[in-house]
């Protein structure tokens, strides 16, 4: 192929490539060894005024499709902050507001919600089948407990120090109060593939492809009570 033709053809195909990188799927977060996030919480509250509008002045949300932030750990909510300005999780709302976002506006906003009250704790029932699957698991379907990342009390884990390796326990979310549908909503997506934004969202696509929907429900209905 004489050296006229291959320039020809590199520009008739030159157009696709801003498509192709466009399209191209995002890197997930490794949160394996991810570092305990720090920011200035009196600086986030001035810069929570807007996010005030769907999550509440005081961090519970003003709807149930809507997360509750506060007493949330500042790490994961540093994450999903970032998940949403870099594309590793989508949402037509949240992108556009973590798009003008600096790293220290994210670290300040997680500490601010990290510092308040978070909501009253509940009266679970422990004798349904949300309680079992949250603290016991359901072995014969090979789903964990998910006390064993998120707290007995759905508040976050408490580990007990240990000098082997040990997972990033502060990049998990605490669960305890948030609303059923916002949660029946977030597992759904793990288990579809549709939240994979993270290293920790693989972990939870792997354990809720055996969840069927009456114990996502089920589920759902027992974090919603904690």
């Amino acid at each position: 192929m004489s050296t006229i033709v291959r320039l020809i053809v590199a520009a008739s195909f030159a157009w696709m490539l801003p498509c192709a990188a466009a399209d191209a799927p995002v890197k997930p977060l490794d949160l394996r060894r991810v570092e305990t996030v720090h920011g200035d919480a009196t600086a986030g509250t001035a810069k929570a005024a807007v996010c005030a509008a769907c999550h509440g002045p005081a961090g519970v949300a003003i709807a149930p499709t809507f997360p509750n932030l506060a007493g949330q750990s500042a790490t994961y909510v540093y994450i999903q902050l970032k998940e949403y300005k870099e594309g590793q999780r989508a949402n037509p709302i949240m992108t556009g507001q973590a798009a003008g976002l600096s790293d220290a506006d994210m670290r300040d906003l997680a500490a601010h919600y990290a510092a308040l009250a978070p909501k009253a704790a509940g009266r679970p029932d422990a004798s349904s089948r949300g309680a079992v699957l949250y603290l016991a698991g359901d072995p014969t379907l090979g789903v964990p407990p998910c006390q064993g990342c998120h707290g007995t009390a759905g508040r976050g884990p408490k580990p007990a120090f240990s000098s082997s390796p040990q997972p990033s326990w502060h990049s998990f979310p605490s669960l305890a109060g948030q609303s059923s549908l916002y949660v029946t909503q977030q597992l759904g997506d793990y288990r579809t593939g549709t939240r994979v934004g993270s290293s920790n969202a693989s972990v939870m696509h792997g354990v809720t492809q055996n969840l069927s929907d009456a114990d996502i429900a089920a589920l759902s209905s027992y974090i919603e009570s904690l």
